[in-house]
């Protein structure tokens, strides 16, 4: 193994044309034979470079609409072979097998092929088969060859070639090794997802090719002993936050991710729907709320837990505006995620230097598929996204009184924010705002408590004669084991319960609705969060 190899000859074969004319020009100016294929070669003369074919090297013509071209010993041997192993070099002077210092490839576009909703034959005709193998060879004797896979990469290859004077040292080519790698795991986890998942509609495939892109780095994990960084799924996913645009603010860091997706997801929940509001504190909402004005639901948001939305997490579900912004620049807050923002909320906000403003372009379909991945202690537990709905057909009224119009209304939006509420989890809501909201608890007794004595000291603080949870709707995002914690809720003023059922004690909950006059529903649905 040496370090410096010099570049005299380089096989180009791309599907992304991005700078290729210059970065062959630039090899050509330092004597590099370019040896190349089809449209690559094409492309290359049209920029006035001379260009010997593949088909030159290895005495065959492409054929078969290019599926065989450079799958060929005088091309994998020009590869592979160890250049200071006796026997390599006999069998390539035995063979007239040339050695490729330089392998410039990047692969069919398999990722925009699916994106853009193709057939199945063309899906399948842009799975690439030589230009893996040409880089699987290149990057594997990485020792004598150099690989590069993506044009971003050309300027890189540039630099180290004019700082070494043609040659390229063994710790570039490790890096591009590492990189192209990395790049054909991807590619073939991206056609084993579809396969599995397009193609066969398999939920769990026996084998689950996880794969991400690097985004950046954070400034550390949950802990600043810890490090962190963002990902993004290679092949069709999603789009979300991790798309967004910072238009200012510090860097966000992993807590700032996680729990602005938390808000993100439970604004989505409203994509379509009147303004709303959401404030996160550490991945569980303190307070929701929604309005006929931003600014109105932003008031109704914060008064459910002031104490807790300061240094938090504010989503909407609508462009920002000035007087929404104004307000939210009022406290402390770490991060303001909404699909725009217009110029008076951008200059309110570029006063706060500190604050971040993520803008998304659009909320995602709350309902959307996909796995969810969580790794334990020598495994990955994988499970759907919780995308369950119910309908008013669904729900079942199972006390003696039934539940008013607006008592309907406000059980189904504190269902809403509960099935995004760490269980257990309790949600008291009244006309669109939440009016207190408990969280990881250990029992549901505790959360109803917790909930409630929040919204007292909401009303205490705010000089109302009464906490908003009286005359409210109780939501509860599994069922009541005991009746302790709904009578916790009507010792609070709640006037009715939407929860699952299904608990052995089904009946002593009714009951004890029933005699404190609740009206009460069940879903049939949980939606538990841990």
């Amino acid at each position: 193994m040496t370090d410096s190899v010099q570049i005299r000859r380089a096989l180009l074969s791309v599907s992304d044309k991005t700078g290729l004319a210059q970065l062959g020009t630039a090899l050509a100016e330092r004597g590099v034979e370019l040896v190349s294929t089809g449209g690559t070669a094409k492309a290359l003369r049209d920029a006035g470079l001379t260009v010997k074919d593949i088909s030159e090297i290895t005495d065959f013509p492409e054929m078969m609409d290019g599926r065989v071209k450079t799958l060929h010993p005088k091309v994998h041997g020009g590869l592979l072979a160890v250049r200071d192993n006796p026997e390599h070099a006999r069998a390539m002077a035995d063979h007239d097998i040339g050695a490729i210092d330089l392998v410039v490839v990047n692969l069919y576009p398999f990722e925009a092929t699916v994106a853009k909703g193709a057939d199945r034959d063309t899906v399948i005709e842009n799975i690439d088969i030589g230009g893996p193998s040409m880089v699987r060879s290149a990057a594997k004797n990485h020792a004598y060859v150099t690989i590069v896979t993506d044009p971003s990469d050309y300027e890189g290859l540039l630099v180290e070639l004019e700082a070494t004077d043609g040659f390229t040292t063994l710790a570039f080519r490790k890096l591009m090794a590492a990189r192209a790698f990395a790049q054909t795991a991807a590619y073939d986890s991206m056609i084993s997802q579809w396969f599995a998942f397009a193609d066969q509609k398999q939920r769990f495939p026996e084998m689950l090719a996880v794969n991400g892109r690097l985004v950046t780095e954070l400034r550390y994990g949950e802990n600043p002993h810890q490090k962190a960084a963002l990902y993004v799924p290679a092949g069709p996913h999603t789009k979300g936050l991790a798309q967004g645009e910072q238009v200012q603010g510090k860097e966000l860091s992993y807590n700032n991710y996680n729990d602005a997706d938390a808000a993100f997801e439970l604004a989505a929940e409203f994509k379509g729907q009147k303004p709303a509001v959401v404030i996160v504190k550490h991945a569980n909402p303190c307070g929701v709320a929604q309005a006929d004005a931003l600014l109105e639901a932003w008031e109704g948001a914060l008064a459910c837990d002031d104490v807790s939305a300061f240094g938090g997490i504010v989503a909407v579900n609508t462009t920002l505006d000035g007087p929404t912004a104004e307000a939210i620049c009022g406290i402390f807050t770490e991060v303001v995620v909404a699909p725009d923002a217009d110029e008076a909320a951008r200059e309110f906000f570029a006063r706060k230097k500190n604050l971040r403003l993520l803008l998304t372009g659009d909320l995602p379909d709350p309902r959307r598929g996909g796995l969810l991945v969580k790794p334990i202690t020598g495994g990955l537990l994988v499970q759907d996204r919780d995308n369950g709905t119910i309908s008013f057909d669904d729900l079942k009224v199972v006390t003696t009184r039934e539940p008013t119009d607006q008592e309907l209304k406000d059980c189904l939006f504190a269902w809403t924010v509960a099935r995004h509420v760490k269980s257990n989890a309790i949600v008291y809501a009244k006309d669109g705002v939440t009016a207190g909201i408990g969280a990881g608890q250990m029992n549901r007794r505790d959360s109803s408590r917790i909930a409630a004595m929040k919204a007292a000291e909401a009303a205490e603080k705010l000089g109302w004669a009464k906490p908003r949870t009286v005359g409210s709707a109780v939501a509860s995002d599994a069922f009541f084991p005991f009746a302790d914690g709904l009578l916790a809720a009507a010792e609070a003023g709640a006037t009715a319960v939407i929860q699952p059922g299904g608990s052995i004690r089904d009946d002593e909950v009714i009951k004890a609705a029933n005699d404190t006059g609740l009206a009460m529903i069940f879903t049939g649905m949980r939606h538990f969060k841990h």
